[in-house]
């Protein structure tokens, strides 16, 4: 996903708060439906009961899942968790690569539903911390969703029904640790993106200011002592850790859901890349090794977007870790490959894959086909990167080189 769009929608939206038959029934016969006057979110028989179907879900188990979240709609008919909990689940599906449209809709429409039954509630008192904390949390994914479509008018007005709801969840937090996953979030992204993102600044005027130790802290709590936010939490922390030069407890992080859900190639991969930076090679390489052997085995959540860190991980490890040149160009090649079957031309590893394959080129003599790497980086590196930069000296140098031969 594109950094600056998230940064400035994941405002908006605030919240990854991640935490129907019922309703077409009441249409017919003109009833209308009795919000229920029960807290579900901290109801311990609810959380035993959905424990294996919450865990499915994160390892990719999506068909048990969904199974295992469908009884709260017939029990809870009229509450928003059942149908909450499907749409997380399709949401899910769509992370390992979330260029990929076709659960969009689906994952929306649980949405819809989630919203319209907790909308429902907000007339008792005693549930409109939970109402709002479903419209808050349902608001938000319609709201992502929307960005990563770059339907930016239905991303920008989900975003400001989430910030409203999110608003009036707000308290409680000492009781029900699900309540102060939103707030967290809120804290540290309202300080995070302007000290990232000045130009978006001026958005944030008229909002309440934000602590970003603070956010991460409740974040911390949440990833602890939380239930259905708990590893929503944990998946924004492995990011937040990363931003915040804080690689050692992202990878433990990292290590410990891919563990817990050794089918789920967002942390898996997360493992992978957070090893890389830290240069523990042994570990980055074997992470790296495994994710290629599950795209070729097919397993559901492993592709492209997978494939490109995994590729160019095990280049850069037997170039300079291995010194096997002709593997490194294998899978500098296979990058590449990954990288334009995922639309990613314009990421990292994309590029310096092109860069080092242009710099063996050169070492070979190949001018002709170093330029043509070192072009394909400078056409696709931002304008003012270093990585731009360097291609283009890497290119005249490779161009002299080549006159230079012809002349002899």
């Amino acid at each position: 996903m594109n950094l600056k769009r998230f940064a400035l929608f994941i405002f908006l939206l605030t919240v990854n708060i991640q935490l129907a038959n019922a309703q077409l029934f009441d249409w017919f016969t003109g009833n209308k439906a009795t919000p229920p006057k029960e807290m579900l979110l901290t109801n311990r028989d609810i959380q035993i009961k959905t424990t294996d179907a919450i865990n499915d879900m994160y390892n990719y188990n999506f068909f048990e899942a969904e199974r295992g979240f469908k009884w709260l709609t017939v029990k809870y008919p009229d509450h928003p968790i059942g149908y909450f909990l499907v749409g997380l689940n399709t949401w899910w599906k769509i992370v390992p690569d979330t260029k990929v449209e076709i659960y969009d809709d689906k994952c929306q429409q649980s949405m819809d539903i989630a919203i319209d039954k907790a909308e429902n509630m907000l007339k008792y008192d005693v549930m409109e911390k939970e109402a709002a904390f479903f419209l808050a949390a349902s608001y938000a994914f319609k709201g992502r969703l929307y960005s990563e479509r770059k339907s930016w008018v239905k991303a920008a007005w989900a975003g400001k029904q989430a910030l409203k709801y999110l608003e009036r969840s707000r308290g409680d937090g000492d009781i029900n640790p699900e309540l102060i996953f939103g707030d967290g979030l809120y804290n540290y992204y309202s300080r995070w993106i302007p000290e990232n993102y000045p130009s978006l600044k001026p958005l944030l005027t008229f909002f309440r200011k934000g602590d970003k130790a603070l956010g991460m802290k409740q974040l911390e709590n949440v990833s602890l002592n939380a239930f259905y936010t708990r590893m929503e939490a944990r998946y924004f922390l492995i990011q937040i850790y990363a931003m915040e030069q804080q690689p050692k407890k992202g990878l433990q992080m990292a290590q410990m859901m891919h563990s817990l859900y050794p089918r789920n190639s967002y942390f898996h991969r997360y493992a992978a890349r957070t090893a890389f930076s830290l240069g523990r090679m042994g570990e980055a390489a074997t992470y790296a090794k495994e994710l290629l052997d599950r795209i070729d085995a097919g397993n559901y959540g492993y592709g492209d977007n997978d494939g490109r860190y995994g590729a160019y991980i095990l280049g850069y490890a037997n170039q300079n870790y291995y010194r096997n040149i002709e593997e490194a160009k294998k899978y500098y090649k296979m990058t590449i490959g990954y990288a334009i079957n995922n639309d990613s031309e314009d990421s990292g590893y994309f590029l310096g894959a092109h860069r080092e394959l242009g710099k063996f080129a050169m070492q070979e003599g190949d001018y002709v086909v170093a330029q043509d790497h070192f072009q394909t980086v400078f056409k696709n590196a931002e304008k003012k990167s270093s990585l731009r930069s360097e291609a283009q000296k890497l290119y005249k140098e490779a161009k002299q080189k080549q006159k230079k031969e012809r002349k002899k």
